[in-house]
């Protein structure tokens, strides 16, 4: 797919390393980890503040992802094709 030219523009999905930052909060999900009472918190047990403590975490790596990764600009298809009425007809082989 790949032209060898590093200059021509990538389609499809493209790796970015700052997406590996939404796998943070998946450790909400793993829950023998938090599964216990103490350390207390103002009378709340473990299982329950570190929960409430992720929703601000996770809610802080969507916000990074979203502004280091909106930056990129997106990468549309070459527009200088034929038109979808010429393709329609069978004009254009």
């Amino acid at each position: 797919m790949s032209s060898g030219n590093p200059r021509s523009k990538a389609t499809g999905l493209v790796f970015n390393p700052w997406n590996l930052l939404l796998l943070i909060p998946f450790v909400i999900l793993i829950t023998p980890l938090y599964n216990k009472r103490s350390p207390e918190l103002f009378g709340l047990p473990f299982f329950y503040w570190f929960q409430f403590a992720v929703i601000p975490v996770g809610v802080l790596c969507t916000i990074v992802v979203y502004r280091m990764t909106r930056t990129r600009p997106v990468v549309r298809p070459d527009e200088s094709g034929p038109d979808v009425d010429q393709l329609d007809e069978g004009s254009v082989r």
